[in-house]
C-alpha cells in the first residue's frame, strides 16, 4: 500500500489563520505542486514499470507536461512562460519525484533545469525563435553535453574542442552520461575553443541528426532505468556560427552559473524521492505482521523512521531555504552545496532503511522501495560529487569564518 504524497502547504489553523508547513509557499507554488503530484499519480505510476524496460519516458508524456505548461515554470513571461524562480523549481521537483520513478524525474527535469536555461539565459533572439516554442510544448527535448569521460565535475578538465572552420565552427569530442542523450532533440555542447585557457570553453547548439553527431552507446544503469543515457561523439561537426550559444569563450561560466539550479533540483528531488519511500514503508510496516504485532508496534522501526522522518524534514528546510536565497538573487552556493552533500548523503541511508524494513520484499524488482534505492545511489555523484560539494562548503566556511 502506497501513501499520496504529502503537501508542501496547509497543515492546519491556529486562531483561525491558516499555518503553512513551509514559509516559503505560496498558494502559486502549492498549485504547482498539487497538479503535478495529480498528473504524476494519474499518468506516471501505473505506466512507469514498462518505461522502466523501455528505457525512457514516452514523448506523448511530455507533450501532455507540455500542454500543462510543465516546461516554462521559469521561463520569462515575454517568452511564453510563466517567470517564476528557484523556489517554484524545487516545488516542482519535489512534487514530480513523487512518481518514485527516478529516471522519469531526471528526463523531465534535465529538460526544464539543467539544459533549456542554457538557451533561455544566452540565446539570441534568433535562436529563441527557432526552439522556444518546440521546447515549451515538449516537441523538442533538451540534454546538456558537458561530461565527458575524463572530466566530470572537473568542467574546465574537458577535452571536445571547437575551432572555426570558415563562417562557422568544427567540433570534436565526446561525451559521457548525457541525460535525454538517446532521444532527446537538441543538446547544449560545451566545447573548448581557447586551447591556452583552461577556462577557454563555449557553448553550441547541436541538433540530433546533425552529420558527424551520433549516439555512441546508449548506456546501461543500475538505477534511473526509464531515462535515456549516452556517450556521444562528435567527429568532425561542422556547426553555423549562429550555432555558437552565448559569448565565446565564456561557456565555462554559464556552465557554473547553472550548477546551482542543476544542484538544487537534485536535492528536490531527492527529498521528494526519500518521502515516498518513507511513506511506503511506514504504510507497509503498520500493515506488516510478525511476532503477534505490526513492525512498526516495535520501538526499534518505529523511533528509526521517525528520526528519518525528521533528517528528511531538516534537508527539505534547508532546501526551500537556499531556494529562497538563490530567487533574492545572493550568492548561496555554499549553502546549495552542503544541502546537494547532506540531503543526498542522508536520502541514501533513508532509502536503506526502507529496503531493510520490508525485509525480503524490499531486495524484490516489484517493490518500490528497491527502485527507489538504486535510483538514489547516483545523486551523490551526478551534478557534483559529495566530495566536491564539501570543498565548497569547507573553502567558503573558511572564508567567513570571522565574520
Amino acid at each position: 500500500m502506497e501513501s499520496p504524497p504529502r503537501p508542501i502547504g496547509v497543515t492546519g489553523t491556529i486562531a483561525g489563520m491558516v499555518v503553512p508547513r513551509n514559509i516559503y509557499t505560496t498558494d502559486e507554488l502549492q498549485a504547482i505542486f498539487d497538479q503535478t503530484t495529480t498528473f504524476v499519480a494519474n499518468e506516471v505510476k501505473p505506466h512507469g514499470d514498462q518505461w522502466e524496460i523501455d528505457g525512457a519516458v514516452p514523448r506523448q508524456v511530455l507533450l501532455e507536461m507540455g500542454k500543462l505548461g510543465m516546461f516554462g515554470l521559469r521561463v520569462p513571461v515575454e517568452l511564453g512562460g510563466l517567470g517564476l524562480g528557484p523556489l517554484a523549481s524545487a516545488t516542482f521537483a519535489e512534487a514530480l519525484a513523487s512518481s518514485t520513478y527516478g529516471g522519469f524525474d531526471a528526463t523531465v527535469l534535465v529538460h526544464t533545469d539543467m539544459a533549456s536555461p542554457h538557451l533561455i539565459n544566452a540565446g539570441t533572439d534568433e535562436q529563441l525563435d527557432r526552439y522556444l516554442t518546440g521546447i515549451l510544448s515538449g516537441e523538442i527535448i533538451t540534454a546538456v553535453g558537458v561530461t565527458e569521460p575524463d572530466a566530470g565535475s572537473d568542467v574546465a578538465g574537458m577535452r571536445t574542442r571547437a575551432e572555426r572552420d570558415g563562417d562557422g565552427w568544427r567540433l570534436n569530442g565526446a561525451k559521457m552520461f548525457i541525460t535525454n542523450g538517446v532521444h532527446g532533440n537538441l543538446v547544449m555542447v560545451a566545447a573548448r575553443t581557447n586551447p591556452d585557457d583552461r577556462y577557454g570553453i563555449s557553448m553550441f547548439l547541436v541538433e540530433h541528426g546533425t552529420e558527424g553527431f551520433s549516439v555512441a552507446n546508449k548506456l546501461d544503469k543500475t538505477g534511473w532505468r526509464s531515462s535515456d543515457t549516452a556517450e556521444l561523439v562528435l567527429d568532425d561537426v561542422w556547426l553555423p556560427g549562429d550555432c555558437l550559444l552565448g559569448e565565446e569563450h565564456r561557456g565555462f561560466y554559464e556552465v557554473m552559473k547553472n550548477f546551482q539550479n542543476e544542484r538544487l533540483v537534485i536535492a528536490a528531488m531527492v527529498v521528494g524521492s526519500a518521502q515516498a519511500a518513507i511513506d511506503i514503508t511506514l504504510a507497509y510496516t503498520q500493515d506488516r505482521k510478525a511476532f503477534g504485532q505490526t513492525l512498526f508496534d516495535l520501538g526499534a522501526i518505529r523511533q528509526r523512521m521517525g528520526m528519518n522522518q525528521a533528517k528528511l524534514d531538516a534537508v527539505r528546510a534547508s532546501m526551500y531555504h537556499a531556494a529562497w536565497l538563490m530567487e533574492q538573487g545572493v550568492d548561496a552556493t555554499k549553502e546549495i552545496s552542503g544541502l546537494k552533500a547532506f540531503g543526498a548523503e542522508t536520502a541514501i541511508q533513508i532509502a536503506y532503511d526502507c529496503v531493510q524494513f520490508h525485509g525480503g520484499m524490499g531486495y524484490m524488482r516489484e517493490s518500490a522501495v528497491e527502485r527507489i534505492s538504486r535510483d538514489m545511489r547516483i545523486n551523490t555523484i551526478g551534478g557534483g560529487a559529495t566530495e566536491v560539494m564539501l570543498e565548497e562548503v569547507a573553502k567558503r566556511s573558511y572564508a567567513t569564518r570571522d565574520r
